[in-house]
């Protein structure tokens, strides 16, 4: 957007657009001081004014325009206010891809989340941007800026590509421009949006961000955004000066929500119940935004399209989805799907009831309301697991019978491939603890890549990175070792990292890119089969080919029980370990290790 000199409008949202959307509306959100009285008209071929809403602050007007037949160029845009005429120069662009070629992540690929701030540190000249509000940059303190950006991931593509992973998920980049509290804690995670068109400086440009996704296509990694519709920041300059007074839920924090997400679908809830969880704030630095104003919404979705079309963005991640109004981000949803058929989002729902979980699942038929989202996040499979990790499996209800007790209600799920699985993430403790013992890992892991869903791996478990958030979330997201100047632990080479480091990641990427492209993990069914004196096997097939995910959930050596599992085995007689490459022998009971993993294919 160019404007000439005598022009006091300050900003246009959109940036620029794109001709040849399905839905011809435009929304812009016009800032200026006192702009809200002005006239607006344009002469471009094949587009109208469709109407013009004027809000309650005199700095904000909104122009609904109809861009029709338009072809790509410079539209003139005429303001005028008191007898004055200003012109503002808006680019309409083509459209680089077909909507039907924006395709999102299957369940086919591994999604890799990773906090830039934490990752590689490619371009220390950005750590401090003066002027931004922060301009602390210090390792010393888990809740302050490290200096990661884009650059550095970009720098270590090679090293996503040889562990096997196939997409990437980056917590938030866009700009957080909020200030550091005390020298202690900053906005370093992402999640108080103040631009939801500008990439945080401190990461990069947004002309970067294209670039850095760009390579990632070239190297065969998808790239998933990560989002945030129901709150922004409190330095938004929408809380400082908002467009309407119902722009945001309860403001000036009048509500903190209460973080429980139950009330949204249950039937028996109370209007209180229901309105701390959707109009409260999700901390006081957070407004909460109101996604049933109109124009909210639009905004919203417009910034979701106008990514999708700038950077080619894979997919995206939806922060705090139950949060926000229901049937607003089911409107969301419903246009995304009808612009891009291919594409895929996922929401986090944050609650470990499988019944929850799946109610969200677009064409789910436990709700009447169908919320077009297509992948959900699985924390009943995070929540069994963990438990899982520190108990014998018993007959009845320990151990891994957690696991079994929670999938064997899949037939809730409208698609279970596609409800995204994990073993731990950016808000929890990592799987690890604070200990290094890789066993339990190995066994999170064999399960997680084997089973009908699409995983999710928290970066640096692959070298066993550990931590918990009793002290801070920052001891959860610490800097990947090797990413930053002056490290001198490095985990990106085999020459950096220990024998321990090694073998994790080694035995990682094996099992990665053996499940690249197979077919009997992405299309295959599943069979899962009781805890049988501690021992679970849960079995894929597809096409004539097995494979079988066999862990022992017991401290102490044990066996399978080969005769109980002959309507998978069936006449085979050897098997292939997927992890070793040797020979199994099906035709006697097969020995196991304490808490060992075993994945055989046949």
């Amino acid at each position: 957007m160019t404007m000439s000199a005598q022009v006091k409008i300050s900003r246009i949202d959109p940036t620029d657009w794109y001709v040849g959307m399905k839905d011809p509306t435009l929304q812009l959100m016009v800032y200026g001081k006192d702009i809200s009285t002005a006239g607006v008209t344009t002469d471009y071929p094949g587009v109208t004014v469709d109407s013009i809403v004027r809000p309650d602050s005199p700095n904000y007007i909104f122009v609904y325009l109809n861009l029709g037949t338009a072809k790509p160029g410079t539209m003139h845009l005429t303001f005028t206010n008191g007898g004055k005429k200003r012109t503002v120069d808006y680019m309409l662009k083509a459209r680089q891809h077909d909507a039907a070629e924006h395709r999102g992540f299957t369940n086919a690929d591994v999604l890799y989340l990773l906090m830039p701030d934490r990752f590689a540190n490619g371009n220390p000249k950005n750590d401090v941007v003066k002027g931004m509000r922060d301009e602390h940059c210090d390792r010393n303190y888990p809740s302050l800026r490290h200096g990661g950006d884009l650059e550095g991931i970009a720098q270590h593509l090679d090293y996503f590509t040889e562990l096997g992973v196939t997409a990437l998920w980056f917590t938030p980049i866009l700009e957080n421009n909020w200030p550091a509290d005390k020298t202690q804690n900053s906005s370093y995670h992402g999640y108080a949006t103040t631009d939801y068109y500008k990439v945080d400086a401190r990461f990069g440009t947004n002309a970067e961000y294209v670039s850095l996704i760009e390579k990632c296509h070239q190297k065969g990694l998808k790239v998933v955004m990560d989002m945030i519709f129901n709150h922004c920041s409190d330095y938004h300059p929408w809380n400082i000066d908002p467009p309407m007074k119902d722009w945001f839920n309860n403001p000036n924090y009048r509500l903190q929500t209460s973080y429980k997400l139950t009330p949204v679908l249950d039937p028996y809830a109370s209007k209180v119940d229901k309105r701390e969880t959707t109009d409260g704030w999700f901390v006081s630095s957070m407004p909460d935004l109101n996604q049933r104003n109109p124009h909210v919404i639009r905004y919203l979705i417009q910034n979701s399209e106008w990514w999708i079309e700038t950077a080619n963005i894979d997919g995206i991640r939806m922060d705090t989805y139950p949060y926000a109004d229901r049937d607003a981000m089911a409107l969301w949803m419903k246009t995304l799907d009808t612009e891009y058929p291919n594409f895929n989002t996922v929401g986090e729902t944050w609650v470990t009831e499988p019944a929850y979980t799946a109610s969200w699942q677009k064409d789910s038929k436990l709700q009447e309301k169908n919320s077009y989202l297509k992948t959900v996040m699985d924390f009943s499979f995070y929540d069994k697991l963990n438990q899982a990790k520190h108990e014998e499996t018993d007959d009845w209800w320990k151990g891994f019978n957690r696991i079994y007790n929670s999938l064997c209600y899949d037939y809730l799920y409208p698609n279970p491939k596609s409800v995204l699985a994990f073993i731990d993430n950016h808000d929890t403790d990592r799987f690890l603890g604070n200990t290094k013992d890789s066993t339990m890992l190995k066994q999170a892991l064999a399960l997680l890549l084997t089973i009908k869903r699409t995983p999710q791996l928290y970066y640096g478990t692959e070298v066993l990175m550990n931590g918990t958030k009793d002290v801070t979330d920052g001891n959860v997201r610490k800097d990947f070792p090797g990413g930053f100047p002056g490290d001198k632990h490095n985990c990106f080479t085999s020459e950096g990292r220990t024998a321990a480091e090694n073998g994790m990641f080694d035995w990682t990427s094996r099992l990665l890119h053996w499940r690249q492209g197979n077919d009997v993990i992405i299309n295959g069914t599943q069979t899962q089969f009781i805890p049988y004196k501690g021992v679970y096997v849960i079995a894929r097939q597809h096409a004539g080919k097995s494979v079988m995910t066999i862990l022992n959930g017991k401290r102490s050596d044990n066996k399978l029980a080969v005769a109980r599992y002959a309507e998978i085995i069936g006449q085979h007689t050897t098997a292939r370990d997927v992890l070793t490459g040797a020979t199994v022998d099906l035709t006697h009971d097969i020995p196991l290790t304490q808490r060992q993993a075993l994945i055989i294919e046949f």
